[in-house]
């Protein structure tokens, strides 16, 4: 794949994860769901994490407006996932 694809679809994704990612659902999940219904979320949020999350619940400090919280939020995701991709597929291409 050539560079410039690569920079496209990078963008592309930064693009939909900056103006959609406002729209997403704010209903939990289907397995938050469950423990909910089933009575053992409360359970699970008194575990203390592995590893915590930089970013909770979407929150950042300073940032009041959740729709920019959410943009934002999708957009680092969208970078630094392609950042883990992009240094796994760097790794494998050396070792091959």
């Amino acid at each position: 794949m050539k560079r410039k694809e690569i920079i496209f679809g990078l963008l592309l994704a930064a693009l939909v994860a900056l103006f959609l990612s406002p729209f997403a659902s704010p209903w939990p999940d289907g397995l938050e769901r469950v423990a909910e219904d089933k009575g053992f979320l409360q359970k699970a949020e008194e575990v203390k994490p592995v590893v915590s999350s930089p970013l909770p619940d979407y929150v950042f400090p300073g940032l009041k407006n959740e729709k920019v919280a959410t943009s934002l939020a999708g957009v680092l995701g969208t970078l630094a996932m392609f950042g883990v991709g992009y240094g796994v597929a760097r790794l494998l291409k050396k070792r091959s």
